[in-house]
């Protein structure tokens, strides 16, 4: 029975030394309890944990267990890598290469480089490298690449009208034995195109010779427009006298030389080319006899020429119409003057033709044109109404001339309403005179004159 109580004894005195050490830590059994002691451990070995990121904060544990955190600055790795002083403990803590050795710079700020000199040394050196010039070469065109690259060049200029743009960009490009087609595929593409096209491609030809093209060159264009005239016929029947009228012209403008046309005296052919060249040797025998000017031998046409040249045009057009009665014909004469952007004008010279004739012939035949040229979509909407807009705006001037012109307003805006000319809302945006009003004394009820 003494053996076995010894055996407890002890063995109660194991257990009570396990339990004053928990994590390596003595304690107190009759000052503290258990569950206190195990949160110290815990927040000791969590402190432990991060001591390598947090070494520099100076964290520490008070008496009640709280971390406290010191007031020193941490020290992050990139606080060093923003830092340019050497780490090696040596020098006067100044940059680095002098401030050039950062990450994307060539070298210290102002710093010239020499040429670098060749090595005679060197294992990959040449002899025949020191004399080399490297130049950029541009591969000339050939006859498929020249169609794609100049044929865009052409139909732009059509658009803007600029020759010198063309000739620059013609310029950057190695033509070769291409430059001789460079007229004639100008000319070819305006065979197809409108009058302006026209004359703008004789006004191309004359800034390209001597700049990118040469006389020879235009002349051996015009050979071999002469010789394709039956396949050019096939897409526009009028090519010869088109050609011809491009003949002319460049013997006029001194790019073809006048023995051109003399040269094919008894030796030509083709019906077609025939007709080409008689038709330049009369419009040049006419310049000389009763002074005919090339400028205008394409006729009149595009946005290129002046206001007041179109706003004669305009009334001339109109007049003829009036003498004429033909619809058709004025529909067609407004399609070549080829300023859909200007049709406002021609609106706004048909309604002061209306107010200034004070007939109704005038009135129904004006009517008719506007009518006939809206619903074929050659004037558009908006032109029609900035046209009215124009007239109602300048009306105060037009009463000066013509007294009675608001009630003719008035009326005519009326009547193309009803016939679906113009809508209801620039109907209603058509002034008119104030009403007259009652003398407001001794008038005997008499209206103000």
């Amino acid at each position: 029975i003494i053996k076995e109580n010894e055996e407890i004894t002890t063995d109660n005195t194991f257990t009570g030394n396990v339990n004053n050490e928990i994590n390596g830590n003595w304690i107190s059994a009759p000052t503290g309890s258990i569950h206190e002691a195990r949160l110290k451990a815990k927040v000791k070995r969590r402190l432990r944990k991060n001591s390598s990121r947090d070494s520099g904060r100076g964290d520490s544990l008070s008496d009640n267990g709280d971390v406290v955190r010191s007031v020193v600055p941490p020290t992050s790795p990139k606080g060093k890598l923003l830092n340019r002083r050497s780490r090696m403990g040596k020098g006067r803590g100044l940059p680095k290469k002098g401030g050039a050795g950062g990450k994307g710079v060539w070298g210290s700020p102002g710093e010239v480089y020499d040429e670098d000199e060749v090595d005679v040394k060197d294992p990959n050196y040449d002899v025949e490298q020191e004399n080399c010039v490297y130049e950029t070469v541009v591969l000339p065109l050939d006859g498929e690449t020249f169609e794609k690259t100049v044929t865009p060049i052409v139909q732009e200029y059509f658009e803007h009208g600029d020759a010198n743009e063309v000739a620059e960009l013609l310029a950057e490009l190695n033509l070769g034995s291409m430059r001789g087609d460079v007229p004639m595929l100008a000319v070819s593409l305006a065979l197809e195109a409108k009058a302006s096209h026209r004359e703008l491609t004789s006004r191309l030809l004359s800034k390209l010779c001597g700049r990118v093209l040469t006389a020879a060159d235009v002349e051996a264009s015009f050979h071999k427009l002469l010789k394709e005239l039956p396949d050019l016929v096939l897409d526009t029947p009028g090519a010869p006298q088109m050609l011809g009228q491009f003949i002319a012209r460049a013997v006029a403008d001194n790019i073809l030389p006048k023995s051109f046309i003399d040269g094919y005296k008894g030796r030509v052919d083709s019906e077609y080319a025939r007709a080409a060249l008689d038709r330049a040797a009369v419009l040049l025998r006419m310049s000389r006899w009763t002074g005919l000017r090339f400028d205008s031998l394409w006729g009149s046409g595009g946005g290129q020429r002046p206001v007041n040249q179109l706003i004669k045009e305009v009334n001339l057009l109109l007049k003829e119409f009036l003498l004429s009665g033909d619809t058709v014909e004025a529909e067609r004469c407004l399609r070549e003057l080829e300023v859909p952007h200007f049709h406002h004008e021609f609106v706004y010279e048909a309604v002061i033709m209306v107010l200034e004739s004070k007939g109704d012939r005038t009135l129904q035949m004006i009517l008719q044109l506007l009518k006939s040229l809206c619903a074929s979509t050659v004037i558009t909407v908006d032109q029609l109404r900035r046209g009215f807009e124009r007239v109602y705006l300048d009306m105060a001037d037009l009463s000066i001339d013509v007294p009675c012109a608001y009630s003719l307003l008035e009326q005519f805006v009326e009547q193309s309403f009803n016939a679906g000319v113009i809508d209801k809302k620039l109907r209603d945006l058509c002034p008119c005179r104030g009403r007259k009003r009652f003398i407001s004394e001794g008038d005997g009820g008499r209206l103000k004159l």
